[in-house]
């Protein structure tokens, strides 16, 4: 017996004492790692956290094919086909001169993204096709040299901004297009021409900022590459560039390699960027120590427009419950549009965004502005609370049909009351349970779509004065 007690003991120490080893473990000294450790609270940082929601765009050349080469539909990324159904270069670079976009009208797009309720919109200036959506100087592979013929980006830009919304650029990394692009660096003339590559690339960065000073971060893509995966040195660079001549610009973690190839988190475990950019059609399922953003389609087969939809197709309040559930894990949301390739956005995506606009424009509230609450998520759906006034909302997609709602509230909380959103007179009925547990009694008609209850809460005996978290 002495002996188990003996073990036992000495299993408890080292649990206690593995938790300190851990802490104290040295740093590994990088000259290429993370830039700034822990959240930014500057409040250019604070409001991309507030938007929540966000609309991303995928546009380019390859819309004109939407999935399709010579008769045949190609499955998977409509962006990719390029590579997919390997489309020689002479032959893809033609559709620069079907570029005319006879439909394209930037006040729509920004309409329907306000329609929707979205706070911050990201459009690919230019993916890995290589072509690029505004007039670059560094390239006649561009916008300028198309039957359309303007600056695709300034109006898209201009319209947005108008409409109060937040621009992000994606620009991808990649570069099919450029001649000193490199997979990998085999030879020494690689290296010379990757290089000269790295140059071209800060110099768009830098036309990007200069030509749409309103630009309010970048979305980077394609650092997986070999010479990218040893170019930990230049994508450094490339943040510190951007950070110079904007110290407000926002940037995602997806840009970033360190000396030893690390990604999105350094060789130490720190963000490298500003937030987390692993979320790619997907959720966490817990709470993550960074700012962090989950970016959705709608379909399974189109970022860039694919007119054969494929897979599961998500409806509005699929994407009303993973605003909430991203909401509730301190995250933002982002939806996917793949616009046709004559520059309309297809009825089916604003049948969506609309059905979407409705629901946030009646329970925006609960979502804007909010973050995780201290209270212990339940089966019906979601809590979220207020950074400004520390109201909690229940944001309830999986109504029980018995009407019943379980709440367990945080030690020495007490609920005083419960309201719906949609109508702060119609009171619920409050059942006090067991400990530091409540029942709210809704309505037994069976709701449409995810509804919103507002608690008004106390601490002890009085109203407790609500200090906000910090981030």
């Amino acid at each position: 017996m002495k002996h188990v007690q003996k073990l036992l003991f000495g299993l408890a120490l080292s649990m206690l004492i593995l938790p300190i080893i851990a802490q104290d473990k040295p740093q590994v000294i990088l000259k290429y790692g993370a830039q700034h450790i822990g959240k930014r609270t500057d409040p250019a940082m604070q409001q991309w956290r507030d938007n929540k929601l966000g609309q991303f765009i995928h546009f380019g050349l390859y819309s004109v094919l939407g999935g399709y080469w010579n008769g045949k539909c190609y499955e998977g990324a409509a962006e990719w086909i390029k590579v997919g159904a390997k489309i020689p270069s002479v032959e893809y670079d033609k559709l620069q001169q079907q570029f005319s976009l006879p439909k394209y009208d930037a006040k729509q797009w920004a309409h329907l993204a306000k329609e929707m309720g979205v706070k911050y919109a990201i459009i690919t200036t230019k993916h890995h096709d290589g072509f690029c959506l505004w007039p670059t100087k560094y390239t006649d592979y561009s916008i300028k040299n198309t039957p359309f013929g303007r600056d695709l980006i300034k109006e898209y830009v201009d319209a947005y901004n108008k409409e109060g919304i937040d621009v992000f650029f994606y620009y991808s990394v990649i570069d099919w297009h450029q001649k000193d692009w490199r997979y990998s660096l085999k030879t020494s003339a690689d290296s010379i021409a990757f290089e000269r590559y790295k140059k071209w690339m800060i110099g768009q960065i830098d036309e990007l900022m200069t030509n749409y000073p309103t630009v309010k971060g970048f979305w980077y893509d394609g650092t997986w590459d070999s010479s990218m995966i040893h170019s930990g040195s230049f994508t450094y660079d490339v943040e510190k560039l951007m950070r110079t001549k904007n110290p407000n610009i926002i940037c995602g973690s997806r840009l970033r390699v360190d000396d030893n190839g690390a990604r999105h988190l350094d060789t130490n475990g720190n963000i490298m960027g500003d937030y987390a950019q692993g979320y790619e059609r997907s959720l966490p399922e817990e709470p993550v120590p960074n700012d962090w953003e989950c970016v959705m389609t709608i379909p399974e087969n189109q970022w860039g427009y694919h007119s054969n939809w494929q897979g599961h197709i998500k409806n509005a309040d699929e994407i009303i419950d993973m605003i909430a559930s991203a909401t509730s894990l301190n995250g933002n949301f982002v939806l996917n549009f793949g616009p046709k390739g004559d520059g309309s956005i297809r009825k089916e995506e604003q049948k969506v965004a609309k059905e979407i606009g409705q629901w946030m424009k009646i329970n925006g509230e609960a979502i804007y502005g909010c973050q995780r609450s201290e209270f212990k998520e339940q089966k019906w759906g979601y809590y979220t609370q207020s950074r400004s006034t520390g109201k909690v909302y229940m944001i309830v997609c999986n109504a029980p049909y018995t009407g019943e709602l379980t709440v367990k509230v945080p030690q020495g909380t007490i609920i005083d009351k419960c309201t719906l959103l949609v109508d702060s007179n119609y009171q619920l009925n409050l059942m006090k349970s067991t400990k530091n547990e409540y029942v709210i009694k809704v309505p037994t008609k069976r709701q449409k779509h995810a509804y919103v209850i507002v608690l008004d809460i106390k601490k002890g005996d009085s109203v407790g004065k609500y200090v906000a978290p910090k981030v």
